[in-house]
């Protein structure tokens, strides 16, 4: 499952989880050793704007002590999210690998049992996702029912705050529901293998538009995204060093922006100001493009790879920061 599904999942549980929740402000402390770590900075970010920036000390831990309204957060690395669940007078012991983020996240201390289930459930979650959506609709259709039901009974026999509970039952309808829909978009996105792509005619950053017919000959690797996207921008970096690799090789890398009309202006000043490369397009009507639809698109960033005939070679190709896209261009362009 890509980080975008995994991170619109929870924002489902998230939001719809937030309503409800006290909010009862004490202090919190907080504590996170992580090796291999993305950066010297851990962003805790919840409702009504909350933000709590938690920078590496000198002995290379994050510490902090802060209040918070009880509830439902998300922490970030600047590469990965991942959810936890804040009460008062917690004490948090965070440990984890980046490089294994949803594998290797532990949570001690006092207050914590609801931020592992949490961590545990995202891995879940992402292992349904690898094992189900290879199914067809009948299978998935039963692992999905018996994922229900044990989502359900590992709420209702955990030790875990009233709240909690409450709000986990209540979003998971939503989960399983958004699920059923990322599975039929798979499915409609893998039938695309193989076959000729649709077309686009998008505005070009350098002037004029640009059509992916203009670009038959080469491989096309198509970086879907938009600058609202924190996940899409945490992918930029990678992106420009799998470009600097593939420089002179049989291969355009075109990025398109789904942002709405009227961030038009915020989409060049970006892509001016952070030197994007590539060929960088703006999508004519954001996520209702025809391009994007064709594709079955519900979440970014996307990634599509397409052959120099113009045909798809994959519909939902790996994100730039994964091994197996290096590994794929290498053979493809060797």
């Amino acid at each position: 499952m890509s980080i975008m599904k995994k991170v619109f999942l929870y924002s489902l549980i998230v939001l719809s989880a937030f309503s409800g929740i006290a909010q009862t402000k004490k202090q919190i402390k907080f504590t996170a050793k992580i090796t291999n770590r993305n950066s010297d900075t851990l962003v805790i970010r919840g409702r009504d704007n909350f933000k709590q920036v938690i920078p590496i000390n000198k002995k290379e831990v994050f510490v902090a002590a802060f209040e918070a309204p009880k509830g439902f957060y998300q922490f970030s690395d600047g590469k990965e999210v991942s959810s936890l669940y804040l009460k008062p007078d917690s004490e948090i012991n965070l440990t984890m690998d980046a490089k294994e983020f949803d594998e290797t996240i532990v949570y001690k201390g006092k207050g914590v049992a609801e931020s592992n289930f949490l961590a545990q459930y995202a891995l879940k979650e992402e292992q349904f996702q690898k094992e189900a959506f290879t199914k067809e609709a009948t299978v998935f259709n039963t692992l999905l029912e018996a994922k229900k039901k044990s989502d359900i009974e590992s709420i209702e026999k955990g030790n875990y705050d009233p709240e909690f509970k409450k709000a986990l039952l209540s979003s998971f309808e939503q989960s399983h529901q958004y699920a059923l829909q990322a599975y039929e978009s798979a499915a409609k996105a893998n039938k695309l293998n193989g076959k000729p792509s649709p077309d686009f005619d998008y505005e070009n950053h350098k002037g004029g538009k640009t059509k992916l017919s203009d670009l038959k000959g080469k491989y096309v690797y198509i970086d879907l995204w938009a600058t609202w996207c924190g996940p899409c921008r945490g992918e930029i970096p990678f992106l420009q060093k799998i470009e600097e690799k593939y420089h002179g090789k049989n291969i355009e890398f075109v990025s398109i922006s789904i942002d709405t009309a009227k961030d038009n202006e915020k989409w060049k000043k970006f892509v001016a100001d952070k030197n994007l490369g590539g060929v960088q397009l703006f999508a004519d009507k954001d996520w209702q493009s025809d391009f994007v639809t064709s594709y079955g698109v519900t979440g970014i960033p996307r990634f599509i790879l397409i052959d120099p005939k113009g045909n798809i070679i994959d519909s939902d190709a790996d994100r730039p920061s994964s091994a197996e896209l290096q590994e794929k261009l290498d053979t493809l362009l060797k």
